[in-house]
C-alpha cells in the first residue's frame, strides 16, 4: 500500500520505464547503451519511490501511540505538558498517525528556516501544528521540517475526526514529529533512543 500522493511520481517514473523498454525492444534508439543507462536510473528511482511512499497497515497499540516512525530524540516536561519528540530518517515510513482518538480543532503553520531536525535550534524550523480535541484534553502534534525534508503534507483539515492510528499526514524525506500531552493526564512510556512505530508503539499512558 502506498501513501496518498504517491501516484503522480510513481506514474511518471513508470512512463519513463515503459517508454525506454518499448524503444529498446523496437531497436530504434541511436544509442542503446544510453537508453539502458536511463532505464537503470529510472528503475532505481522507481524502487526508491516505492520504498519511500510505502504505507503498511498498522494495528493500534495500547495507550497513547507514536505519531511517527523513528527514534525518540527527547522526552521533556515543558510547563504543564510533556513533549515526546521523534526523529525520522529517510528510511522510515513517512506517514504520520493520530496518537489517540481525536477531532482536529485547528491546523496551522509556523516557524522559518530548515535547520537539521536533530538539533535544538530546529524548534524554529517551518512546522505544522495540529491541535487535537481528545478524551485527555487538548493534545498537539507538530510536523517539523529539516535540512532536506521541506514538504509537510496534510491529509486532514480542521473539523476532521479520526480514531487512534488513523493517518493524518506525512513528511517528505524524514525530519521529526513532536507530540505534546497534558502532564496531568499522561505519563511518558518511552526513553531517548527508543525505536517507535507510528500508530503501534505506546509512547505514553493515561495518568499522572
Amino acid at each position: 500500500m502506498f501513501a496518498p500522493g504517491a501516484g503522480r511520481p510513481l506514474g511518471a517514473v513508470g512512463i519513463v520505464l515503459l517508454l525506454c523498454a518499448v524503444l529498446l525492444a523496437l531497436g530504434i534508439l541511436p544509442h542503446p547503451l544510453a537508453a539502458w543507462a536511463v532505464l537503470g536510473v529510472a528503475a532505481a528511482v522507481a524502487a526508491f519511490l516505492a520504498w519511500f511512499f510505502r504505507d503498511p497497515e498498522r494495528r493500534p497499540g495500547p495507550g497513547i501511540v507514536s505519531a511517527a516512525d523513528g527514534r525518540v530524540r527527547s522526552v521533556e516536561r515543558e510547563g504543564d505538558r510533556w513533549r515526546v519528540s521523534v526523529f525520522m530518517n529517510v528510511t522510515d515510513v513517512h506517514v504520520n498517525r493520530l496518537p489517540l482518538d481525536a477531532r482536529v480543532a485547528s491546523v496551522g503553520d509556523a516557524g522559518a528556516g530548515f535547520r537539521p531536525a536533530y538539533r535544538a535550534e530546529a524548534d524554529r524550523n517551518v512546522q505544522r501544528h495540529y491541535v487535537l480535541e481528545t478524551p485527555l484534553g487538548p493534545v498537539e502534534v507538530v510536523q517539523m521540517t529539516g535540512i532536506l525534508a521541506r514538504r509537510l503534507v496534510s491529509f486532514v483539515r480542521a473539523g476532521w475526526a479520526g480514531r487512534k492510528g488513523d493517518r493524518f499526514g506525512m513528511i517528505v524525506l524524514g525530519s521529526r514529529v513532536d507530540v505534546l500531552l497534558p502532564g496531568a493526564r499522561a505519563t511518558p512510556a518511552v526513553r531517548v533512543g527508543d525505536r517507535v512505530r507510528a500508530g503501534e508503539t505506546t509512547i505514553a499512558r493515561e495518568g499522572p
